[in-house]
């Protein structure tokens, strides 16, 4: 017995030794990876030697004795930190995730092979200007060189990630660059699913009670639809939408889940230093690493210093010596869904205008690792590429014997949106940054301008010209054949919204709808924002002047609008009712969280747990209202929309009818579905977070969740490279936290605000800016995550131009030196 007890212990101790080394050996090749920032190296490229000086924080700040040379030091940057995520955005980009991850991402690339976005890219490298096509060789040149520094070094692949995966990697090129901002199009756009969900909501509905739960921007409830079920007869009321990719690579976000951001601006009237303030925070999907990269070009018009996006040669947003810019998602309506009817003798043929057009065909080879390669049949209309059924619940609005096209302002052959970033970060007015904005395709963007004198706003990105007698205008989708739908070129850009010189001084924007022009020069019936506004709006005009601070107590602001406008309806006929309960019951659960609620201000503090059972409330009450009336359509709105909630307890337009339950004999009032929703709502907290209300914390159900998209979900590495952070916020907050809106925690923290930046000219050098994790794609660097906590606090960190700030504390020099 004792043999065999040692021999299990020598047994158990060499697995445990086995383990460790195995661990450490692994270790020490993801470590081989990481970069050393105080090098010097010798590259082909350069016409002088280059410096990128990373400051305390990791922020690269670069110099060099052209405008070439500094763009290559940030492909070099850029490379030497971002590497896997570049190359995956690439092969997102190009249809070619499965050459890598096999099945699971088949769907993507067939999508991405449909839409065509690398080609296009391709051909739209010639479209951009001379300084432009210069920038885009000399940053691709920068990627390569460190990809060069890599193979001859033997540093580990580049990434860590590259020994789990294919570590094939194509040289850079212009092409891939460009491509990069189509991405963020795709990132960003909401318009497609909107019109898919409009259509199948008016399938179920009357005009009115869309009015209601789909209402237009500012709220005013007016849907005034082309009936659907006329235009389409042959649809089923209702027909189940295809499954939505669940995978982290999926490159779009739910309508629900668009791009949103905040950025305003003041003049020197309204700043108490005297002059011009600009804040922003652009909102996207978190990841880790995150989207953003922190850095300082020193170009020959000047430093210029803010967020870039690893893979393109700009600095998208942020602040030269001069001049400021901001950007918000503006909700242009750049996207159609055209019905295309095709000939029964002949599919590849749809109808047109003329009669009978052949569709344009070729075929795409999709390379699978470890499974047969997939062969697809990409084909396109004169309106844009036809996209399968299986995709954006299209084959819920598509009748038999027709296919689902889509137009879009992103599938431009001729897109020099990189030509108008490269001149927009060049600008040194609020002119000259307007006129850069013209040659801005997509994605459609209000870029907020602010120079030492003067504020402004304009919306840039093609908005499509439509017939003023288009079927739907737009907002469902249309018949491909009718002449009266089809686009017809591209509005002028003095059409696009644009707001110079504000005489309140102040000028901002939340995704809030702009300009109440008519159809067709409207430019969106469906905008990302009715309620962070509002907030703004009271907290820019609470104050004659403002400041830094001012405007970063605005950005981190966690009062929500729709909470205070909402409980006094919900609850007016429950607040401090009822007979004394006693403990354990629920009617003593309900007067408790009544008694929370009716103390609170609206503001979701992490720590507080007022939040929780509001949101909490809020879900089960919108549930109960459509879940009769929409039955399973209801699972596609899967986020509180305020105005309905409003519009039914203000009983706009007989609006209360909601409240009835409609299969119910009874006549149910709202005061009823207010009651039985909060019991619904305590009774989901006392499963998931227990009965006790006064220690709830709304951070630990609101945790923001960056995840590494491919390492995330693999057993034992999602706690090394994922960043978890409790988060204060909301979904309507100007501190927006944007929830997952499904799945067991549905307030998880998945959308928001991965860079925020707040800029004065009166001091320039006093601007600050952070992101939400970190510089280093590398989950072993030190700078992985280190900004995460500074963030979520709501700290910044310097965004100083001056040269000897960044050396005297730097992480690191590297010196590029010509070969």
């Amino acid at each position: 017995m004792v043999l065999v007890f040692r021999w299990l212990l020598r047994f158990f101790t060499g697995a445990v030794l086995l383990g460790l080394a195995t661990f450490a050996g692994a270790l020490w090749l993801a470590g081989r990876s990481l970069p050393e920032y105080n090098a010097e190296h010798p590259v082909s490229g350069i016409s002088a030697p280059v410096e990128i000086v990373r400051d305390n924080a990791n922020v690269p700040h670069i110099f060099g004795q052209s405008d070439e040379d500094v763009y290559f030091g940030l492909g070099f940057a850029h490379a030497q930190d971002r590497l896997w995520q570049m190359m995956i955005l690439r092969r997102t980009a190009q249809g070619r995730l499965s050459e890598v991850f096999g099945e699971r991402t088949v769907r993507i690339d067939e999508i991405m092979r449909r839409l065509d976005f690398y080609r296009l890219a391709t051909q739209s490298v010639e479209a951009q200007d001379e300084y432009a096509r210069a920038a885009l060789t000399a940053y691709s040149a920068g990627v390569n060189a460190w990809l060069t520094r890599v193979n001859e070094e033997a540093m580990g692949r580049g990434a860590p990630e590259f020994f789990l995966f294919s570590n094939q990697i194509a040289p850079w090129q212009p092409a891939d660059s460009i491509v990069m901002i189509k991405m963020m199009a795709m990132e960003l756009m909401s318009q497609l699913e909107d019109e898919v969900l409009r259509a199948r909501t008016s399938l179920m509905l009357s005009e009115e009670r869309v009015a209601d739960i789909l209402p237009e921007a500012p709220g005013e409830g007016v849907a005034a639809l082309p009936d659907y079920a006329a235009l389409f007869p042959e649809l089923p009321r209702y027909a189940e939408a295809a499954p939505r990719p669940e995978d982290p690579l999926w490159p779009a976000n739910t309508h629900e889940l668009a791009g949103a951001s905040n950025v305003w601006a003041a003049d020197p009237s309204r700043s108490a230093a005297g002059g011009t303030l600009l804040a922003n925070d652009p909102h996207l999907g978190f990841s880790a690493p995150g989207f953003w990269y922190l850095a300082r070009m020193e170009l020959q018009t000047g430093g210029v210093i803010g967020g870039t996006i690893p893979g393109i040669p700009a600095v998208l947003v942020g602040r030269g010596e001069q001049m400021g810019w901001g950007l918000t998602s503006s909700y242009m309506d750049d996207q159609d869904i055209f019905i295309e009817k095709l000939n029964p003798d002949n599919p590849d043929e749809v109808m047109s205008p003329t009669g009978w057009e052949p569709l344009q065909i070729r075929n795409s080879i999709i390379n699978v690792k470890d499974a047969a390669p997939v062969t697809i049949t990409l084909q396109w209309s004169e309106n844009g590429p036809i996209i399968p059924g299986d995709y954006f619940g299209l084959n819920t609005v598509t009748p038999r014997g027709h296919v689902a096209s889509l137009a879009w302002t992103a599938l431009s052959p001729r897109d020099t949106s990189m030509s108008s970033v490269l001149r927009l970060m060049r600008a040194q007015s609020v002119e000259d940054g307007i006129a850069a904005g013209e040659l801005f395709i997509a994605p459609s963007q209000n870029l907020t301008l602010a120079d030492a004198t003067s504020i402004a706003m304009k919306t840039v990105g093609a908005m499509p010209r439509r017939s003023s007698n288009h079927q739907s205008q737009g907002r469902i989708p249309a018949p491909g054949w009718l002449a009266v739908n089809r686009w017809q070129g591209r509005m002028g850009y003095a059409a696009n919204p644009e707001f110079t010189a504000p005489e309140g001084g102040i000028v901002g924007n939340t995704n809030n709808k702009m300009t109440d022009r008519p159809f067709p020069f409207h430019v969106s019936f469906n905008y990302g924002d009715t309620q962070r506004v509002q907030r703004w709006n009271r907290l820019m005009q609470s104050r004659e002047v403002h400041t830094r601070e001012s405007f970063i107590e605005a950005q981190l602001d966690t009062v929500s609008i729709s909470a205070r406008t909402l409980l006094p309806l919900v609850a007016a006929d429950l607040w401090f009712t009822g007979a004394a309960a006693p403990e354990g019951t629920r009617e003593h659960q309900r007067q408790r969280a009544l008694e929370l609620l009716a103390d609170w201000n609206g503001e979701m503090n992490e720590h507080l747990p007022e939040p929780l059972i509001y949101s909490a409330w809020m879900r089960a009450l919108q549930d109960r209202l459509i879940r009769d009336e929409l039955g399973p359509l209801a699972r596609e709105f899967t986020h509180l929309e305020p105005l309905f909630v409003e519009r039914v307890f203000r009983d706009v337009d007989g609006a209360s009818v909601w409240c009835d339950v409609i299969q119910s004999a009874a006549t149910e009032t709202c005061a009823e579905m207010a009651r039985l929703a909060l019991d619904d709502a305590l009774l989901w907290i006392d499963e998931n977070w227990g009965d006790a209300l006064e220690s709830l914390r709304w951070g630990d159900a609101h945790e923001a969740v960056h995840r590494h998209k491919v390492m995330g979900d693999i057993p034992g590495l999602g706690w090394l490279v994922n960043v978890r952070q409790s988060t204060s916020g909301g979904d309507n907050t100007l501190m927006r936290g944007k929830s997952v809106g499904t799945g067991p925690n549905p307030f998880l923290n998945i959308h928001g605000a991965g860079y925020r930046g707040v800029y004065d000219f009166a001091d320039p050098d006093s601007s600050v800016f952070i992101t939400a994790t970190g510089q280093s794609g590398h989950f072993l660097s030190s700078h992985y995550d280190d900004l995460g906590e500074l963030w979520r606090r709501g700290e910044y960190i310097p965004m100083s131009l001056d040269p000897e700030l960044a050396r005297a504390a730097a992480v690191g020099i590297t010196l590029l030196e010509p070969r």
